[in-house]
């Protein structure tokens, strides 16, 4: 005859100096006659078992890392300088061909230009605005536009000498795309513009030297 004894199993848990203890007591289901007389009896029987054991578990805190891969940041800034310069050089081959357009509409040059590009009306009013805007004070004159390119410079470098000095050489790459677009040399006054502007720079370099 067997007696049935239900498995019992108990955990208590707690943690101290950073270790979590676990205390379990298991019991056998199953006693069995002889057994049962051995317990009855004192003797330890091999079936019949209660045992408690304090298990020690080092407590670990997991922490993820967030890195980041060198190369692939070191290509992004490149790639994000290409772009600017790209862009600056853009900036001049439009500010240059605009100006040397209204130049040609100032002096009568190059009628076919115009003629070419839809506009054909180049009269007396068009060509006196023309005049007004490449003038020394007009929005499109040597002084203006020359400043405004050296800004577009500085903006997309902020304020970084290498960087400038990078934008320099954007800024003479948009100078010969605008030389390529026109098809011949561009109006004297786009390279006065030019002069000025890399005057701007030099004046900068220079300041960064004394500061």
């Amino acid at each position: 005859m067997a007696l049935k004894v239900e498995n019992t199993n108990v955990t208590a848990g707690y943690s101290t100096n950073g270790y979590s203890v676990k205390e379990n007591t298991t019991r056998n289901q199953n006693i069995t006659n002889k057994d049962s007389e051995k317990v009855n009896s004192g003797e330890q029987t091999d079936s019949t078992s209660t045992s408690k054991a304090a298990v020690y578990e080092k407590s670990e805190t997991k922490t993820k890392s967030v890195g980041y891969s060198r190369p692939s940041v070191v290509e992004q800034l490149k790639a994000d300088a290409e772009a600017r310069q790209k862009q600056l050089a853009s900036i001049v081959e439009k500010s240059l061909s605009k100006q040397a357009g209204l130049y040609s509409q100032a002096n009568g040059d190059d009628i076919w230009k115009f003629l070419a590009s839809g506009n054909v009306k180049v009269d007396a009013a068009t060509s006196l605005q023309a005049q007004k805007d490449i003038g020394e004070d007009g929005y499109w004159g040597v002084k203006q536009t020359s400043q405004r390119l050296f800004d577009f410079a500085s903006a997309l470098a902020g304020d970084d000498v290498d960087k400038m000095k990078e934008m320099q050489k954007a800024m003479e790459k948009g100078f010969k795309l605008a030389t390529g677009a026109w098809g011949k040399k561009l109006p004297s006054i786009c390279s006065e513009t030019m002069d000025a502007a890399n005057k701007l720079f030099e004046d900068y370099y220079a300041s960064k030297s004394s500061e």
